[in-house]
């Protein structure tokens, strides 16, 4: 990575519907974090309610700590598989907007270990750069790994 570090903050959400335990959601998500971050991240708990009236639990919180946050870019780069690097590089500005990177894992696979992009009841992630051009963040997802 470069000497000044680009990652601004990195906003992490899920929901964990009633059906659902908690713990594994959130185990999930950790899963997903560098272990430096995991010892140290709290989640805000707020209590939803669905469109029919089933509990909903949104885990939110913001990670700022920023010698550890290119971490982050790293895991995912070294773990996400080719078909997903290539579809994220080929769809990039449907997950870029401005100074932001939003993506979605799979909340199975993430329990597991593996990581992996999905569209349905994701883990996401808001990478926000600070003052990059959409170019510079290109070329730093594909330095961490995370673009091929």
């Amino acid at each position: 990575m470069s000497q000044k570090l680009p990652i601004g903050y990195v906003d992490l959400r899920v929901f964990a519907h009633a059906t659902e335990d908690s713990e594994k959601v959130l185990t999930a998500l950790r899963n997903l974090l560098p272990i430096e971050l995991t010892e140290t991240v709290n989640f805000e708990k707020n209590s939803l309610t669905g469109h029919h009236g089933n509990s909903i639990t949104l885990f939110t919180t913001q990670l700022t700590e920023k010698k550890l946050l290119p971490a982050i870019l790293e895991k995912i780069g070294q773990n996400l598989n080719v078909l997903d690097k290539e579809e994220l590089n080929n769809n990039l500005n449907l997950h870029l907007e401005r100074t932001n990177l939003y993506l979605r894992f799979d909340k199975q696979a993430a329990f597991l270990g593996k990581i992996k992009f999905t569209q349905d009841d994701p883990i996401h992630f808001k990478i926000h750069f600070k003052n990059k051009s959409p170019q510079e963040i290109l070329e730093l997802l594909k330095k961490s790994g995370v673009l091929p």
